[in-house]
């Protein structure tokens, strides 16, 4: 992509468009609206909390993100979205169960207005949801061209100059790329032939592409993981990013991962486990929707640890990775993770970590993030995977030919540059020869 010469300002509403308004994007939404009343404050934000090194260390200069790039103001930001059940965003925030009674009285008024359109809802794709609030149509090309139809209505609707969708709906059953995936000629025939291997996610993204609002996918589901979906985003111009919210357990395997390789520790084996109760692990409980997200889990340590350069440390590793739906829990997951590392002359040694995170918590700053950083690459004239986005992702996508980074500090940097690049600051690259020379 070439660097802009001048990025539109950030004019008007924004319209952000969530497909699957439960506990992630109801608790997404209740913050924003908490935090531009200055009730709360968006922890967990790197666009409205983070700074930014601009130069070298001596001339001090470090705006926060969001002095920095022309964002989308929180004020600027109208939520929408898809559901199958018609209740509004508070009565899905309130059965959710995330946030405090208190901070859901300070916006239940705005969050009672935001009232989803009907789904696109094929259930053999998440087996374990029995929705009401579903669209019905002939084929799924008609699908696409009815959520074509509520993007036009809402932006129209709220008076929005532009859009954005980041997907917060369920896990799918796994379901490898087919030939129907080759080419947007392929893809678009087998709409109309209601071709089994196009999934709900994938008709909602085509949509969201077709209408020209940027994508991204935080799920595991292969909604724009695909040469179809490829070809028509650089086509129409459109950025999209994904897949699958990087939030608890994975997050911390980027985290320590790097730090095993960085110190040259082996590590002979990592056992993770979750228990988790919302409508998320109800969804995993079954295991065609387990195994997608099992994919983009297991894949981290390979692609950090890189066994084949290193096989004396990280050549035999056994990972194993489990979800149990646990009712009692809620949106509150517990992981936990046996990690098994070698050090010194082969001598083994230990370490036991017990998360008690709350998944929504942690994903709804994520998806404020990327649904600010998606609009800015649109006005900034990015088209196709945003690789730099990676920071927020588990399974972050890439072009064909390359392998995705999953070491969170390099994935940082890489925001970062990207960032100062589009902005035409010079990039860091913390090398210091200066104070040498």
């Amino acid at each position: 992509m070439k660097r802009p010469t001048e990025i539109p300002k950030a004019d008007g509403k924004l319209a952000v468009l969530l497909p699957g308004m439960g506990a992630v994007a109801t608790t997404t939404m209740a913050g924003v609206m908490l935090a531009r009343r200055g009730k709360a404050t968006p922890i967990g934000s790197l666009t409205q909390l983070d700074t930014i090194r601009l130069g070298k260390r001596t001339e001090n200069r470090a705006p926060k993100l969001k002095e920095f790039l022309p964002l989308a103001s929180l004020d600027q930001l109208e939520f929408g979205g898809w559901d199958l059940f018609q209740d509004t965003a508070y009565e899905s925030a309130a059965h959710a169960k995330v946030l405090s009674n208190e901070h859901l009285a300070e916006v239940k008024d705005e969050l009672s207005a935001i009232k989803p359109f009907e789904a696109v809802f094929y259930p053999e794709y998440v087996k374990r949801l029995h929705g009401t609030h579903v669209k019905k149509a002939a084929n799924k090309a008609e699908m696409v061209e009815a959520v074509r139809a509520d993007i036009r209505k809402f932006v129209k609707d709220r008076g929005c100059s532009r859009a954005v969708s980041v997907w917060c709906g369920s896990t799918e059953t796994y379901l490898p790329p087919t030939d129907v995936h080759a080419s947007i000629k392929t893809f678009e025939a087998g709409l109309l032939k209601n071709d089994p291997g196009i999934t709900n996610s994938q008709i909602y993204a085509w949509a969201l592409m077709k209408e020209r609002v940027a994508f991204a996918n935080g799920s595991p589901n292969m909604a724009v993981d695909h040469p179809a979906a490829r070809e028509l985003a650089r086509e129409v111009s459109v950025p999209v990013a994904g897949k699958d919210f990087k939030t608890g357990q994975t997050l911390m395997k980027t985290i320590l991962a790097p730090g095993f390789k960085s110190r040259m520790l082996g590590l002979r084996g990592w056992y993770s486990t979750n228990i988790l109760g919302n409508r998320d692990g109800e969804v995993l409980d079954d295991p065609d929707s387990f195994k997608a997200k099992e994919v983009t889990k297991l894949s981290v340590l390979e692609t950090i640890l890189e066994p084949k350069k290193r096989p004396e440390l990280y050549g035999d590793f056994y990972h194993k990775v489990r979800i149990d739906y646990y009712p009692p829990r809620g949106d509150q997951k517990e992981g936990w993770d046996n990690i098994d590392i070698v050090g010194w002359l082969g001598y083994e040694m230990q370490m036991k970590i017990n998360f008690l995170c709350r998944d929504s918590i942690l994903a709804a700053p994520v998806v404020l993030d990327i649904a600010l950083f998606l609009d800015l690459a649109q006005r900034a004239g990015f088209r196709g995977t945003q690789e730099w986005l990676s920071f927020y992702f588990k399974s972050p996508m890439t072009a064909p030919e390359l392998q995705p980074e999953h070491d969170l500090f390099i994935q940082v940097k890489k925001l970062k540059n990207t960032l100062r690049w589009m902005m035409g600051e010079e990039m860091l690259t913390h090398v210091g020869h200066e104070y040498y020379d």
